[in-house]
């Protein structure tokens, strides 16, 4: 019988091979699945914090350790292998089917957060829509970090939807869960929401992700925003939004940051948006487009000239 290693051997093992495997953050892999597999060995969740302690006092690695590297190696997502996408200090379930949520979304969150904090201020309440909610993330955090906010989340596809439904029902029962076409969705909002958020689809047909981790592992239906540029599932969030928000009320949607220019123009094409700019995520990188629902001009008033033109 073969001695089992130290977690400190394991652990140097494990990024040796994780690096090798062209892994961004090996070191830090290796103690994410440690922590995961100590976690199911002993019942509780355990910490990286842990795991390095853990690994300082001699402890022997975990069983199935070298078994979730190799998958590691393979590029399979770290967060399908422990099951677990963090997002806004939330935890969110993940899986195959639906795309896990990336670091730099968390700031698309945070300008609906702020903008809806705002809202509860000046009125007492806030209505928030997330379009294309895929996990659920965005809507989950806003749910969590503005207290008294009304929240619905809109996602089409079935598999993505299972697991938003997973999530809301563990962190926020409170979030009203949709499965419908973003685009189409939630028409007894018309004209009533403060906020429209979306992440959506917006990958170009030809530009095929370079990791392996995105191009094997995130489902198609949350890349690829179709037509020749990505942007035609977004246009359609931009005309969702047109008519969802109030006038005043805010548009953040997500893009690629070669895309900044082109969002923009998609906005301003509505006629129905003022105060169109971009903004950067933690990076600095144009990636989200943010807008102003511009008040709705009625028609003037008919004269008693244009009445008997009308008639002549």
């Amino acid at each position: 019988m073969s001695e089992t290693p130290s977690l400190r051997r394991a652990l140097r093992e494990a990024t040796d091979v994780l690096a090798a495997a062209g892994v961004p953050s090996p070191a830090v892999d290796a103690e994410l699945l440690a922590a995961f597999a100590l976690g199911r060995e002993s019942g509780h969740a355990v910490s990286r914090g842990e795991v390095q302690a853990a690994a300082v006092l001699g402890t022997e690695a975990p069983a199935g350790l070298a078994d979730l590297v190799a998958a590691r190696a393979r590029r399979v997502p770290v967060q399908h292998l422990t099951g677990i996408a963090p997002f806004r200090g939330l935890e969110l379930v993940v899986g195959p089917g639906v795309f896990i949520p990336r670091p730099e979304t968390e700031q698309v969150a945070q300008m609906a957060i702020d903008e809806a904090r705002a809202v509860m201020a000046g009125r007492g309440g806030a209505l928030v829509v997330d379009l294309c909610t895929g996990s659920g993330a965005i809507a989950l955090a806003v749910a969590h970090e503005v207290d008294g906010a009304t929240v619905h989340a809109v996602e089409l596809d079935a598999e993505a939807y299972g697991w938003a439904a997973r999530n809301v029902a563990t962190l926020a029962r409170r979030v009203a869960l949709l499965r419908a076409d973003a685009r189409t969705a939630l028409r007894s909002l018309d004209g009533l929401v403060d906020v429209v958020v979306s992440n959506p689809p917006y990958v170009p047909p030809g530009a095929v992700p370079v990791d392996p981790e995105v191009a094997e592992h995130d489902p198609a239906v949350a890349l690829y925003g179709l037509g020749p540029d990505g942007l035609e599932v977004p246009r359609g969030i931009i005309a969702a939004a047109a008519r969802l928000l109030r006038p005043g009320g805010l548009l953040v949607m997500e893009h690629a940051e070669v895309q900044a220019a082109a969002a923009q123009a998609a906005v301003r094409r509505t006629g129905a948006f003022e105060q169109i700019g971009t903004r950067e995520d933690l990076a600095g990188r144009p990636r989200m487009v943010v807008a102003r629902r511009a008040p709705v001009v009625a028609d003037p008033p008919s004269t008693q000239s244009d009445v008997e033109h009308s008639r002549s």
